[in-house]
């Protein structure tokens, strides 16, 4: 079976009606849906406990449902599993590779388990290795390799299949921010030259907000969101502008003309909320002109997806720095 989204023509990679599973008297999921379009990343974010992981078991067949509709690459997953099985790839929260056996062995291995057949098997782990900056370490014991290296091959392990939708359960934790990137750039690859279908969690806001195509955030076992990252960000409240002036007689008269703000005389600026829509910014710099005033810069500042997150879940991100996100006063505030 293939849908197709009814705001577009692209065929659903991924598809899910009332999914639910619970585990005695807890509830993990309570009836989700879900629509990923092919060729797109999709990011699901969620405290702890939200059912993030669970839902990537079920929709790779690793866990069953206790209820709902599910179709992976256009098999039905409960009566297609095998199907559904050769036609995707997952990487869990810690790689799944073999210690002992050199980095191309893991990848052969992989190959042999996808009965690709001697040749080409091999041909493939070469062009793997090749893909992911491999070939030196190919003959190294995975025990030597960094972690940045480690999680390059067990997400090369993945592809060897050549997936249609690949689950990605939080893959760059645990990594430098340059290896992040490393990680995030060959994602990126896979979707734009491959079509390549990508449903990741994360605990790395940053992440998503880069990544992804559509985003959902999980709490308690149900959606309480989804959208791009900036549909998400426009939801909460706090997004301002921030007007730099050249001297503070200019400021003092902008901040009697600008109700609900928050002024620094230490640094000349004024915060007013709005937005950065044309309207907005062309009645702000209108006012401004009308007073004869001259402002030296301007900026827009939205929220950022940890205050989505704090706003939808109610929680603070477990990675959001002291102190980080508060929300500006609505006050004068001289330094």
């Amino acid at each position: 079976m293939t849908t197709t989204s009814a705001a577009g023509s692209r065929s659903a990679a991924i598809s899910a009606v009332g999914l639910a599973k619970s585990y005695g008297d807890k509830v993990v999921l309570d009836g989700i849906d879900l629509h990923i379009p092919e060729g797109t990343v999709f990011a699901l974010l969620g405290p702890s406990g939200a059912g993030k992981t669970t839902t990537l078991q079920i929709l790779s067949t690793l866990v069953g449902a206790d209820a709902g509709r599910v179709h992976v690459a256009g098999h039905d997953l409960a009566r297609e599993a095998d199907a559904v099985r050769r036609a995707i790839g997952v990487t869990g929260q810690f790689a799944a590779v073999d210690n002992l056996l050199t980095t191309r062995e893991n990848l052969i291995l992989m190959a042999d388990l996808r009965h690709l057949g001697r040749v080409e098997g091999r041909r493939r782990a070469d062009e793997l290795l090749a893909r992911f900056d491999l070939t030196e370490a190919a003959s190294k014991a995975v025990v030597t390799l960094s972690g940045d290296m480690r999680r390059r091959l067990d997400l090369a392990m993945t592809l060897i299949g050549d997936p249609r939708v690949i689950f990605l359960d939080e893959p760059t934790t645990g990594l430098d921010p340059r290896s992040r990137r490393v990680i995030w750039n060959i994602i990126r690859e896979l979707v734009a030259e491959q079509g390549v279908t990508v449903l990741l969690t994360t605990r790395y806001l940053e992440e998503a907000d880069r990544l992804a195509d559509r985003i959902a955030v999980l709490d308690y076992g149900r959606l309480v969101a989804e959208g791009t990252a900036a549909e998400l960000k426009r939801r909460v409240p706090g997004a301002h502008i921030r007007v730099r002036f050249n001297n503070p007689h200019h400021l003092d008269v902008a901040a009697d003309l600008f109700r609900a703000t928050t002024c620094d005389d230490e640094t000349l600026t004024l915060d007013i909320p709005g937005d950065d829509s044309i309207p907005t910014l062309r009645t702000l710099l209108d006012t401004l002109d009308d007073a004869a005033i001259r402002a030296e810069s301007l900026t827009v500042h939205t929220p950022d997806l940890d205050d989505v997150f704090l706003a939808l879940t109610g929680r603070a991100h477990a990675d959001r720095a002291p102190g980080a996100g508060r929300p500006w006063p609505n006050r004068r505030n001289p330094r």
